[in-house]
């Protein structure tokens, strides 16, 4: 019996960020196969059809007309927010469902569509509540080591507007142009207290850390990192106890579901090490297509009409989609929000400090 197809697309190679694409398709993959060990869907199995991104929004595009011809029901994945609005303009284009794992930009299509739906929250409401946690622990005077990109542009105008208008100021540091140890002589003139990641990684975020954490002048300043660099083994690894004590945004609950620490058990088994929240949106993007598979068929327009009736019980919650103010997309509007550290006694260990 011929199977559905679901076109997959991660970041698999670089310059992509390879550890969260291998977390996310782990998570696609366990999602498929528990599909599957419990008889498919109406007899037939779920297959996925990966496709790496590389972190190039051309090569998506690619990717997704590829798999549009294919026959795919639907298109899942992706993690690099500019990869994903590549991708979600080339899926509304052919009437492709797509639904969207890891990426938040929040103008993922330049129109609102029918054809997109997507799990993670949208920047701006995750960045405002980073922003909340800044404001909170007393940060005021804030820096941004930032490189030019859509995405970390949105980034800087979100907590720009919103720190500004509670009194605080948002100071640019243009990593395009500054090495790290010329960063630290401006962070010194800003005379900041916290200074936020909004580069790539590992290059430049690892060296940008060793050189704050090693110049005495900036011993007091709060490094953060809001899009999730230290989430992943490889920033541990690289950084060492440097790397502990740097706040960044991830997407769990403060439990998970039954469901979700049953999942925990079997992605940690299969990446042999602890599954980032990335994995988990993996596997619900299966969870909520499998729903929809059953319900109408691989039919691409009756899957996409059934975004607004989606509810799926997921590894984090329950999922439901809705319209939301500026977003131009189908959006689970109670993605759970948290911003963690890895605690520098035990930098293997996460601590939530704040959640939104």
């Amino acid at each position: 019996m011929n199977a559905y197809r679901l076109g997959a697309l991660a970041p698999l190679a670089r310059p992509g960020w390879v550890e969260a694409g291998r977390h996310l398709l782990a998570g696609l993959e366990l999602g498929v196969r528990e599909v599957n060990d419990a008889g498919g869907i109406g007899g037939r199995p779920l297959e996925l059809v990966v496709r790496d991104t590389a972190a190039d929004p051309r090569r998506a595009e690619a990717a997704v007309e590829e798999l549009a011809g294919l026959g795919v029901a639907a298109l899942v994945g992706e993690y690099h927010s500019v990869v994903a609005r590549a991708a979600a303009g080339r899926a509304d284009a052919l009437g492709l469902p797509f639904l969207c794992s890891s990426a938040v930009l929040d103008a993922l299509t330049e129109q609102p569509t029918r054809w997109v739906a997507r799990l993670s929250p949208p920047q701006s409401r995750g960045w405002q509540v980073y922003a909340d946690f800044l404001l909170g622990a007393g940060h005021r005077r804030i820096a941004v080591a930032a490189q030019s990109s859509v995405y970390w542009a949105a980034g800087t105008r979100i907590l720009q507007d919103y720190v500004a208008a509670r009194g605080g100021t948002i100071s640019v540091l243009d990593m395009d142009a500054l090495t790290p140890a010329a960063m630290c002589d401006e962070l010194v003139g800003h005379r900041a207290t916290a200074l936020l990641l909004l580069v790539g990684q590992p290059e430049p975020a690892v060296p940008i850390v060793r050189s704050v954490r090693g110049d005495r002048r900036l011993a007091e300043v709060m490094i953060g990192a809001p899009a999730g660099q230290p989430e992943f083994a490889e920033w541990a690894a690289s950084l060492g106890d440097d790397g502990a004590g740097v706040p960044f945004l991830r997407y769990l609950p403060e439990r998970l579901t039954p469901l979700g620490a049953r999942v925990e058990t079997a992605l940690r088994e299969r990446l042999a090490e602890a599954p980032s929240f990335v994995a988990f949106e993996g596997y619900d993007t299966v969870a909520v297509l499998a729903d929809a598979l059953r319900s109408h068929g691989a039919d691409r327009a009756r899957i996409a009409e059934s975004w607004p009736r989606v509810t799926v019980d997921g590894t984090r919650g329950r999922i439901r989609f809705s319209r939301r103010p500026g977003i131009s997309v189908w959006q689970w509007a109670s993605t759970p929000i948290q911003v963690v550290d890895r605690d520098p006694a035990e930098p293997d260990r996460f601590r939530i400090l704040h959640a939104g």
